[in-house]
């Protein structure tokens, strides 16, 4: 089966073939760099990260960017309350963001090829507007470049949104410089205390949307492959991107697939800054185990919501105890990761990672059967090409079940459980059964098996 992705823009499934065949292009929506992300913005990073990996072994390359949105009226806000420059905030911000995505397994080969910064791409936004004023898709007022909706026939065809339900239901500003009440800002004057760059308008900063246009064009091409991020992007930020790129390009398709992933929930309510409602990457990676956070997150269909909650985070950690334990179970045997087709063929099938967890707990359930050192080396093989696919399982079942802890520690468990075994030669039943209560105390737990004693941290 080839590779086949939902299509936001045509609302099917559509099989996939890059312009290229030989380097697929792909745009993500990052970050606004003025605070640690939520979880649910580190959704699209993980699960658009299995679609770039998939796409480096199918076609043997890819040019992936994922930007960074470093000039933005939140980032203004909080430098002035600080009282220093921006990029005080943004360079801090997008170092905690980058490590903690790398903590959710978003490197490697699901990791981005750059990362453009919209303040280092001041200058091609400006001549995409100025492109764009010349060839009467946008206008000058008052200091300000607005885009001329009225202009693009097509405006909509994204978010399949009649023009005056956008208008209603979209965060617009209504300014008397404007010709029509949906014309979006491109350029907008700063003020002394504000960042601003000089252009043909006068001392300014760009519009948001502006942002992912010109650095689309300028790190893959005018046309691009895919197009990925939130569903709460496609309008009007995407909408918009299509807009002022086509209009800019000489009616270039702009992106050939738009993928949208659905929103995170926490006791069903949208997850988001403003509702309060947020479980920050940055606090969760230190509370539970990252590779945990991952499962969570590829558990649901990417396009589907995901409540959020402590139980399914708890879940997730149990799973990859016993999918660890089988590992440990196969012993030593080599084991070359190789992914199995049925792996594949769920992730062929729009990214279906939730048919693919369902496939590697199979493998794993058919380990833990295994008698043969030729089926368990062959099936090891696969839960690690599995895990591979994914980004899970990558870490040794001694770092997974020893997480947190350090060497010294792990020798003193390991004397107390060696102690445990000798009072119970010696039918000291009374310090066994201490040792196993202090032990549990500590959130240390035994499983005596005929291979002996082994213990997880709880």
């Amino acid at each position: 089966m080839s590779l086949h992705l939902y299509n936001s823009l045509t609302r099917r499934v559509e099989a996939f073939a890059p312009i290229d065949p030989d380097r697929p292009t792909m745009y993500v929506c990052g970050p606004t760099v003025y605070n640690y992300v939520h979880i649910g913005n580190a959704r699209g990073p993980v699960v658009f990260g299995v679609l770039a990996a998939l796409l480096r072994r199918r076609f043997g390359a890819l040019r992936y960017a994922r930007n960074i949105t470093d000039v933005d009226d939140k980032i203004n806000a909080a430098a002035i309350e600080q009282g220093v420059p921006i990029s005080a905030i943004t360079d801090r911000f997008a170092a905690a963001y980058r490590a903690d995505m790398a903590a959710l397994g978003v490197d490697g080969d699901a990791a981005p090829d750059i990362e453009p910064e919209a303040t280092a791409h001041i200058g091609e936004m400006v001549a995409m507007i100025q492109r764009l004023i010349d060839n009467g898709h946008a206008y000058a007022a008052e200091g300000h470049v607005l885009f001329s909706v009225g202009t693009f026939d097509d405006y909509g065809k994204l978010s399949r949104r009649d023009p005056d339900d956008m208008l209603a239901g979209a965060r617009v500003e209504v300014a008397p410089y404007k010709r029509d009440p949906g014309d979006f800002v491109l350029w907008k004057p700063s003020t002394p205390e504000l960042p601003g760059w000089d252009s043909p308008w006068g001392r300014g900063r760009p519009g948001w949307h502006i942002e992912c246009s010109a650095m689309a064009a300028a790190h893959l091409s005018e046309t691009i492959d895919i197009h990925a991020g939130g569903v709460d992007l496609q309008f009007p930020h995407h909408e918009n991107e299509v807009a002022q790129s086509e209009c800019a390009h000489g009616g270039k398709v702009f992106a050939r697939f738009w993928l949208h992933n659905g929103m995170l929930t926490l006791s069903g309510a949208k997850m988001s800054k403003s509702l309060g409602n947020i479980e920050k990457v940055h606090d969760l990676v230190r509370e539970h185990p990252p590779e945990a956070l991952r499962y969570a997150l590829l558990s649901a269909h990417y396009r589907q919501p995901l409540d959020w909650s402590d139980a399914l985070i708890e879940q997730s950690v149990r799973t990859l105890d016993r999918l660890y334990g089988t590992l440990r179970d196969l012993g030593d045997t080599d084991a070359t990761p190789a992914i199995p087709a049925p792996i594949e063929a769920a992730l062929d099938d729009d990214l279906n990672t939730p048919a693919a967890l369902a496939e590697l707990a199979r493998i794993a359930g058919e380990a833990r059967k295994a008698a043969a050192d030729g089926d368990k080396r062959r099936l090891k093989s696969e839960l690690l090409g599995a895990g591979l696919a994914l980004g899970l399982l990558q870490q040794s079942h001694q770092e997974w079940f020893g997480r947190g802890a350090s060497n010294d520690d792990d020798a003193r468990i390991q004397s107390l459980i060696d102690e445990r075994a000798d009072a119970k030669k010696n039918r000291d039943f009374a310090r066994a059964d201490g040792i196993r209560d202090q032990l549990a105390a500590e959130g240390i737990l035994l499983e005596d098996t005929p291979q002996g004693v082994r213990w997880k941290r709880a």
